[in-house]
């Protein structure tokens, strides 16, 4: 038998029962459609993050307050609420070989009040090297400049969320003033939309004020929250980590092994979070993979109903030469057939659903073409995997009994 012959006898079998044959392919059409979304869903988080990160700025190193522990990624003991960072160590970081622009951070969360509109936002103050660290541009008026860090100026740079929070849309509000904390301040800028960095920080929802203001009038103390370092060229990042780590733990008396501060790289916060994505891109493939396995049974359900149905035709294409091999791989063909159809319909469908959550979610969702290639190579295996026992049983018959068969 020619294969050209298969394919239509193929053909005509799976068209005599039309709503069977559907209801089969949809069961794969919806396990292979599962998979691609999800996939694509994680991929697409996964290259949001790194995007995200590397928006942060560039060859950037950050030092938090607190140690992290071996091997326990993100966490740390005490970081963030530790004062372990003084305004000491960002000299004592600038004269390293290799750094850039060194941008001391403190943080805290205020509520913010003006023309009558509140808003509870982030407010970090910052040095003018800030900017250059961390990739961020003033779309209208300026940012903070070292006169008002001598002169605790009350200023502000708002990011453009906050922004129309408090001011509204189109309306300009450099010049104008605003309440943090129960203090005036005068808004000198506003922020370029940037989007959030993740690791719960959108820097366009955020106030930006001088260091100096921030710890002697806002919140007392002249602790950091973080230090940003931006180095000269990436591949100077370790030796600048590794110098940094030293010069710290000198100035802070302690244990190298056990300091009293972080530093992470780009690639350190960057391996975590792939590997926290990419776990839990697997994980969601793996629960739409389930449909898949479900899918299969009901392919092996639906061959194995139609070799009962057709054991007279198939006693008689024996009676009449046709071989268990012709059988076997009649019926195989159209399991493969079936799943095919369901894979090429599936991969449309995840290609659709990952259209819809890019647009209505706001994930920059990606199919890639090896997941493509790979769907369809599970739909073939799910159709080889179920579809053999049910050829294997259709070529095994005895024709004298197909042909008595009622």
């Amino acid at each position: 038998m020619k294969f050209q012959d298969t394919l239509q006898e193929t053909y005509t079998a799976l068209s005599a029962n039309k709503a069977r044959s559907g209801l089969t392919i949809l069961g794969i059409v919806i396990g292979i459609g599962s998979v691609i979304a999800m996939v694509s869903i994680g991929q697409g988080a996964s290259g949001q993050i790194t995007s995200s990160i590397e928006g942060l700025g560039s060859n950037l190193l950050t030092v938090s307050p607190g140690f992290s522990q071996q091997g326990s990624g993100f966490v740390s003991q005490g970081r963030g609420s530790a004062q372990t960072l003084k305004n000491d160590d960002i000299d004592a970081i600038r004269q390293i070989a290799g750094v850039a622009y060194v941008s001391p951070e403190r943080q805290g969360r205020y509520q913010i009040v003006a023309t009558g509109n509140n808003t509870n936002s982030t407010v970090i103050g910052v040095s003018p090297e800030y900017a250059m660290v961390r990739n961020i541009s003033v779309a209208d008026g300026s940012f903070i400049t070292e006169a008002s860090l001598r002169s605790l100026g009350r200023v502000a740079v708002l990011g453009p969320t906050v922004a129309q929070d408090l001011f509204g849309e189109g309306n300009d509000p450099v010049g104008k003033t605003i309440r943090v904390n129960r203090i005036n301040f005068k808004v000198i800028g506003v922020l370029q939309a940037k989007g959030s960095a993740g690791l719960g920080f959108n820097p366009d929802d955020t106030i930006y004020v001088p260091l100096t203001t921030m710890q002697k009038i806002l919140s007392g103390g002249e602790y950091l929250s973080s230090i940003a370092i931006s180095v000269e060229t990436k591949d100077l990042m370790p030796q600048v980590q590794q110098e940094a780590s030293i010069v710290l733990a000198d100035k802070h008396r302690v244990d190298p092994a056990s300091p009293d501060f972080s530093i992470l790289s780009q690639a350190d916060i960057l391996g975590t979070l792939t590997q926290v994505t990419d776990t839990f891109t697997i994980f969601l493939a793996a629960v739409a993979g389930i449909s898949l396995i479900v899918g299969g049974i009901g392919i092996m359900n639906m061959m194995l109903t139609t070799v009962t149905e057709r054991t007279r035709e198939i006693g008689l294409r024996k009676a009449i030469g046709a071989k268990s091999r012709h059988i076997s791989r009649q019926f195989l063909t159209e399991a493969i057939m079936l799943t095919f159809i369901g894979g090429a319909v599936g991969v449309a469908l995840g290609w659709i659903i990952s259209i819809l959550v890019s647009r209505f979610a706001g994930i920059a969702t990606t199919v890639s073409m090896s997941s493509v290639l790979l769907a369809f190579g599970v739909s073939a295996a799910i159709g080889i995997i179920f579809g053999y026992y049910p050829a294997r049983r259709a070529a095994s018959l005895n024709p004298i009994e197909a042909l008595r068969y009622e």
